[in-house]
């Protein structure tokens, strides 16, 4: 080994460069101060190196981002662990580079001749914010795309050249795959290169500041140490300190006040332009940002968006020339403490607002439903097909189906009292509660005097003094226990005809009595004389109860009420939902399994 790194050196002069570096003298010792800079490097080594392993599965477009991301989070091994390292560490590293800044000023470490250094540290920070800014977007999830989309309209805003940079920025006018593709480019191409180079200048500065520290001064008259080992230590225990609450954030995310599923970093649904996105928020360390714009509302924007936040990056940049007299710093540090005390009451008001917004509460609720209910289909038998992730959910019934419910059937329907999406609107309904339709419970409850004519059933429509309820009022009230043993036999047949997956365990132990039911309901009970069952006869005016409640009997009765097969010219005012356009016949079939509460679950854990 000794001869391996004899012949190294020989070649390289490594061993120089090493001791150049470990024993380099400190002007004052070893501080705690003086971590900043191992710690940054440190941490952009982690996002490296975290960032190439999670490359190696990411696919950058927008029909495989979300799906390559769900395959790291879901599916490869650790790979929510290296995410969440990498997410975390990212968000770490925005508080390290903005507390580098404020250190800089409150020690003086921006007067001459340390200018450069405290423009790099700046620049840093603002490379930092882009980090944060691309990345965000490259899961191509709800989240990430409708917080983008907000970012480059304020970059619009830009006087002069505001549009061509949000086209130069998007690729195009659309967002699409030309911007991932950007995006992406940035993030894991451009700024680590110019990441680098701000580093490798920082620390030739750093080099060059500690040399002329010690020009025309003996080293007995000024206190210094080697890097090695006090500094060294300070540098590591930093480190491990920091890279450990990013372990803990990534470990434990709920301690956090983090709710997303399980651990590691958050994903949510795949990305659907179609589909505003009412709980997207911005990162949390640009909340203050998103609080200030609340108070530039229409053309003031562009004055929250680009002129103030511009003004305040100027007034930084001219810090050293200000600190130049002594009362000048001081005046800079009471700027610093404004703008972080402003940004912490913007970002408290932030949250709190949003912690009170009942509006904002529902939306966060159903984004975290439906990011779940992704992550549910794309693990199930068939996987995520070919058009996509989003595909699922856009042929998903208990995603699509109460929605569908809300703004086609809800202005006369109920389902379980409210509109299917768990709002209660006001009290128009005019036709039956939907909620278990053809079940043997909401069957049960029809035919029981009490209810028949109340507005769960018949109360509020043109049948409420109809055959069927005088049938219920007159007859089924009198009945006596042979004939409520065939009406509850009758009850079980007829919803055995809709095939609901939920009774089919106790229609497969009753079967004999679902045989002789049908045999009760066509003849003991009387229904033949109003509805067909199995059977043809032009003189019923009933629905036919062949199939009720199947997936083909339900389907058609949306598709047009008013065929002879159902109600005919009896029909009450319910639309023709396909033949007169109002829906497709994939929304039909949609709508249908959803109120059969056919939809694929995960089995139980």
């Amino acid at each position: 080994m000794r001869r391996l790194l004899k012949w190294i050196d020989d070649r390289t002069g490594l061993e120089k460069v090493i001791r150049s570096a470990l024993f380099n003298e400190i002007p004052g010792g070893a501080k705690w101060r003086h971590t900043w800079g191992g710690i940054l490097l440190f941490m952009f080594a982690v996002q490296a190196i975290t960032g190439m392993a999670l490359w190696m599965s990411y696919s950058p477009s927008t029909r495989s981002a979300w799906e390559s991301v769900y395959y790291i989070q879901h599916v490869m091994q650790l790979g929510w662990l290296v995410r969440g390292i990498h997410y975390y560490a990212a968000e770490a590293m925005v508080i390290l580079v903005l507390l580098h800044v404020i250190q800089k000023i409150w020690f003086k470490g921006y007067r001459k001749p340390r200018e450069l250094m405290f423009w790099i540290a700046m620049a840093m920070a603002l490379v930092v914010v882009s980090f944060s800014l691309t990345g965000y977007l490259l899961p191509w999830d709800q989240q990430g795309y409708w917080s983008a989309k907000v970012r480059t309209h304020i970059m619009s805003l830009s006087p002069v050249f505001g549009s061509y940079l949000e086209r130069l920025t998007v690729g195009g006018e659309h967002f699409g795959h030309h911007t991932l593709t950007r995006f992406f480019a940035l993030h894991a191409g451009v700024l680590p290169v110019v990441f680098s180079g701000l580093l490798l200048a920082r620390m030739m500065l750093v080099r060059r500041y500690r040399k002329q520290a010690f020009e025309g001064i003996a080293k007995t008259e000024i206190n210094a140490s080697s890097f090695w080992p006090g500094q060294a230590l300070k540098n590591a225990i930093a480190c491990l300190a920091v890279m450990g609450l990013v372990m803990l954030m990534t470990l434990k995310p709920q301690w956090f006040g983090f709710t997303h599923i399980g651990m590691g970093a958050p994903l949510a649904a795949p990305a659907d332009p179609a589909d505003l996105y009412a709980a997207a928020r911005p990162e949390w360390y640009f909340l203050f940002l998103f609080q200030f714009l609340k108070y530039f509302p229409g053309e003031k924007e562009v004055l929250g968006a680009i002129f103030i936040p511009s003004l305040i990056l100027g007034y930084f940049v001219i810090m050293p020339w200000i600190a130049k007299v002594r009362i000048g710093h001081y005046f800079n540090i009471l700027v610093s403490i404004a703008l972080l005390t402003g940004a912490l009451w913007l970002t408290y008001a932030a949250k709190m607002e949003d912690a009170t917004n009942a509006n904002y509460i529902e939306a966060g609720e159903q984004a975290h439903e439906k990011a779940q209910r992704a992550v549910e289909l794309a693990s199930g038998p068939t996987g995520i097909p070919e058009q996509g992730a989003l595909h699922l959910l856009h042929h998903d019934p208990k995603t699509l189906g109460p929605i569908l419910f809300a703004a086609h059937c809800s202005s006369c329907h109920r389902f379980d009292g409210h509109d299917g999406t768990g709002n209660v609107p006001l009290d128009t309904s005019s036709a039956p509660d939907l909620k278990g339709f053809a079940s043997r419970a909401w069957l049960t409850d029809l035919l029981k005097p009490e209810h028949i004519a109340t507005k769960r059933y018949f109360g509020e429509t043109a049948f409420r003094n109809g055959d069927m309820v005088r049938f219920v009022n007159k007859k089924v009230s009198q009945f006596d226990k042979e004939e409520k043993l065939a009406l509850e036999r009758a009850i079980k047949a007829l919803s055995a005809e809709a095939g609901l997956s939920r009774q089919a365990e106790a229609e497969e132990v009753e079967a004999d009595l679902i045989i002789l039911g049908k045999e009760d309901l066509g003849y003991e009970l009387g229904c033949s004389d109003c509805h067909e069952f199995h059977f043809e006869d032009e003189d019923v005016d009933g629905p036919d109860l062949t199939g009720y409640g199947s997936r083909e009997w339900m389907t058609a009765f949306i598709s047009d009420p008013g065929q002879k097969r159902f109600y005919g010219e009896n029909n009450d005012r319910m639309p023709s939902f396909l033949t007169e356009g109002i829906l497709t016949p994939t929304e039909i079939g949609l709508l249908v399994d959803w109120l059969r509460q056919d939809w694929y679950e995960p089995l139980p854990k």
